[in-house]
């Protein structure tokens, strides 16, 4: 078969039919409708056996725009006389034989689960989303509806960190390319999900300590996860009720913003002691200071272990 293309002056000159129209659009949009689970339920229980389809509510399937207007629906749910409870399912659904989109009732089967979506590939039958579940008990006089909308997502976009959208909506995505991270708004403010630093060295030279193995930091999806070295006293005694700051600083942006963090250290000579890494807040912020320990001799070494703690 030859190759083909549309909208063109080649192609039935530039006319698009309806299955053309669908192949071309059923991507430029998800399916689903257009908010976030923050917005009212597209459906809800109506008066007796009815469910109420909220007013302007709007959606698309398979590229195919959708609005529920500016009264909204309601739809009839069909008697369940039988002695078990039934689950239907109302959904919005493109029928290819007119081309349009309609909210529906999806009936399910007494005593059995959820009835399954038609979404029939090519270019006839149905294609249905889901916008919302429908408890019919026994008899029932009344109905129980549980959201199920399919939301419309938002497209990942390239951006430096400086300069994301300033108007972002819920679950927008942006690749910052010039940190290498992806970035979520969640509907208050700009979210790391997956990242890593990678290994960092955070080991600073002090007065009165040499660093005998370096203490390293590595952050992966808000979390830092830090090893401390080892180090040995170099100047003077250190009396055991003088706190010491230890050579390490921990970056800025991977503190905890409030709280103190403490490692226990093992001291040469059978002692014990006790680190803390210092929160953003603290009058201190970033150092790690030895505490609660004995006289430390010049000569003895100080092994510390690792801690973690969220950062985003």
């Amino acid at each position: 078969m030859a190759q083909d293309s549309w909208p063109s002056p080649e192609h039935n000159s530039r006319a698009v039919t309806d299955s053309e129209y669908e192949i071309l659009s059923a991507r430029y949009s998800d399916d689903g409708v257009y908010g976030s689970p923050s917005d009212p339920p597209a459906v809800t229980a109506g008066i007796g056996l009815a469910v109420t389809v909220t007013a302007n509510v709007t959606a698309s399937v398979r590229g195919h725009a959708w609005t529920s207007g500016p009264t909204g629906n309601t739809l009839t749910i069909a008697p369940n006389p039988t002695s078990s409870t039934r689950i239907d399912r109302v959904v919005l659904r493109l029928d290819r034989s007119t081309w349009t989109v309609r909210a529906a009732i999806r009936q399910g089967t007494p005593g059995s689960a959820a009835p399954p979506l038609t979404q029939a590939p090519g270019t006839t039958g149905l294609w249905e989303i889901l916008l919302a579940g429908v408890t019919v008990p026994s008899g029932a006089t009344s109905v129980t509806v549980t959201r199920g909308e399919l939301y419309v997502g938002s497209r990942i976009r390239p951006a430096l960190s400086s300069h994301l959208n300033p108007y972002p909506r819920v679950g927008e995505m942006a690749w910052e390319t010039d940190t290498q991270q992806i970035r979520l708004w969640d509907g208050a403010s700009w979210r790391t999900p997956i990242y890593s630093t990678g290994t960092i060295n955070v080991s600073q030279p002090l007065l009165g300590w040499s660093i005998q193995t370096d203490s390293v930091l590595e952050v992966r999806n808000g979390v830092a996860n830090l090893r401390l070295g080892s180090f040995v006293r170099t100047a003077r005694d250190l009396p055991g009720e003088t706190n010491s700051r230890l050579p390490v600083l921990i970056p800025p942006q991977y503190r905890h913003p409030v709280r103190d963090q403490y490692v226990i250290c093992y001291i040469t000579g059978g002692h014990v002691g006790r680190c803390t890494i210092r929160a953003q807040s603290s009058p201190e912020p970033g150092q790690v200071w030895l505490t609660q320990k004995p006289d430390i001799a010049v000569g003895r070494t100080v092994l510390t272990s690792g801690a973690s703690w969220v950062v985003d």
